[in-house]
């Protein structure tokens, strides 16, 4: 008897999404309700409002992940211009939150142009590298390819350098994957950094940035970095016990929001810190088997730079927690508050999903 082929569906990768998004509320509900009870008047404030965008995101993510993932080829070049008037468009439209400008908001809804940038991003620069695979192998190609993003970096950038940093890093991920080449990634490796060092110099509140790092106990900006380098400390091997950290109280500033892997620490402890990174691990490693099988070379990219985009946030967050790099405002993908970044992280794993959709078994 010949084989027949079958369609393959990753249930393990919804699944153990599904696994953080539990956790990553319960957490959210622990960490927020002191918050949530002193301001609003109702503990369950946070976690109800990220409730509701991790319904919508799950529901996104179940119609994308039925829809066959070319059909994205076709509208990427109008999701990139969208999404670059939308970043233009909320500098001078957007609601001021906190000294800067990075929302807009439609009654009740609230959304960051930043956040849709990065699946915009994801499906435009798949489509180029897939209509020129040849190229992609030339230094000149290589550079010229990366200009194409420029803009959209260069805007996002004058609302929030992290997020800018994000949407190259996702953009050299794939051209990396790619490429044939890896030598020409070291060269624009060293130009990155030459051209880091002297913004930094040039630009006095960066300066300053780097020095609070260095020393956040000479300044009064590096007081949430040493509230959540007290909890990480503090939380041992074991933690304290869910609900019973103590600089969640109002110590450490915003705490649901980029800090909340400090928080984590310190109720689950060192071992609850280690099982979230393998659960993240996890969740790569399931969406690098999807790429590494699908059925064409845009599919693999798409999955890529969904990879890239979950694990350079994931490093970058924890990275900031634990005082290993400058503060950069980074939230914790599925776990941090914040509805935009929940349903678009939801969408993008539907995208990655109708990719495996893509990928045929054969059986006896």
């Amino acid at each position: 008897m010949g084989k027949k082929p079958i369609r393959y569906f990753d249930y393990s990768l919804m699944i153990l999404l599904l696994f953080l998004l539990a956790f990553g509320l319960i957490m959210l509900y622990s960490t927020s309700s002191y918050y949530g009870a002193t301001r609003y008047d109702d503990s369950a404030y946070y976690v109800k409002r990220q409730m509701v965008a991790a319904l919508l995101g799950l529901a996104a993510m179940l119609v994308i992940s039925r829809i066959p993932y070319q059909f994205w080829m076709k509208v990427s070049g109008l999701a990139y211009l969208v999404a670059l008037g939308l970043c233009i468009a909320v500098i001078f439209l957007g609601d001021e939150a906190k000294g800067s400008t990075r929302w807009f908001r439609i009654g009740p809804i609230q959304f960051q142009p930043s956040e849709i940038a990065k699946v915009a991003v994801i499906i435009f620069f798949a489509t180029i590298i897939y209509k020129t695979p040849k190229k992609v192998g030339e230094l000149k190609s290589l550079i010229k390819i990366l200009l194409i993003v420029m803009p959209i970096v260069a805007v996002v950038a004058y609302q929030n350098l992290s997020t800018a940093i994000i949407i190259l890093g996702i953009s050299v991920c794939m051209l990396f994957v790619a490429s044939p080449k890896y030598v020409h990634f070291v060269v624009m490796a060293l130009l990155v950094a030459v051209v880091g060092v002297v913004f930094i110099a040039f630009v006095s509140y960066r300066a300053e940035r780097i020095a609070i790092w260095l020393h956040p106990e000479d300044y009064e900006k590096g007081y949430q970095t040493l509230q959540g380098l007290y909890a990480i400390g503090s939380g041992g091997l074991f933690g304290k016990g869910l609900g019973e950290s103590m600089q969640k109280l109002g110590f450490i500033p915003e705490a649901q929001n980029d800090m909340i892997f400090s928080v984590i620490c310190e109720e689950l402890g060192l071992f609850g810190a280690v099982c979230l990174i393998v659960l993240y691990l996890l969740i790569i490693w399931r969406l690098m088997v999807i790429a590494n099988n699908a059925a064409d070379l845009y599919g693999a990219l798409l999955v890529v730079g969904i990879m890239a985009h979950l694990a350079i946030q994931v490093v970058l967050n924890i990275a900031v927690v634990t005082n290993t790099i400058p503060n950069t405002g980074i939230s914790l993908p599925l776990v941090s508050y914040g509805g935009t970044s929940i349903s678009i992280l939801l969408a993008e794993m539907g995208l990655a999903l109708s990719v495996s959709r893509g990928i045929k078994l054969e059986v006896e």
